[in-house]
């Protein structure tokens, strides 16, 4: 059981990314600690720190329900993008990378290249 992560387009065939329920908050983690956030410290994660003390574009991906939930618009896509593509673009330049790091890279690249498809065709990333 797990989630996957794609534009709605209707296509099938498409790029998705795809996560078990472990991996993604994982990757969440990863993120939100790039952005300086620690998410045992924001509510709905098991602290008192409210989603609105802190600036991020990050935060409707890092915010996200586990459980599918609603999808992240195209506009949201457009400011979540270039962020991801920053983060990969400096996981890649790294030295040295353990196998942690590489999955990173790969979970990365998946979904840069799904946000990618959202934002050239204008629809919402889903969760399903």
């Amino acid at each position: 059981m797990g989630l996957c992560l794609f534009p709605e387009d209707g296509n099938t065939d498409g790029p998705e990314a795809c996560f078990s329920y472990h991996e993604f908050s994982s990757f969440r983690r990863h993120l939100a600690s790039a952005e300086g956030l620690s998410l045992d410290a924001m509510q709905g994660f098991g602290g008192d720190s409210s989603w609105g003390d802190f600036t991020t574009v990050l935060e409707p991906l890092l915010n996200h329900p586990d459980d599918h939930g609603r999808s992240i618009s195209f506009e949201e896509c457009s400011l979540i993008l270039p962020r991801l593509e920053d983060l990969l673009s400096d996981l890649t330049l790294a030295p040295d990378t353990d196998s942690e790091v590489r999955n990173l890279i790969r979970q990365l690249s998946n979904l840069v290249a799904v946000l990618r498809v959202c934002v050239q065709n204008h629809v919402e990333l889903g969760f399903m």
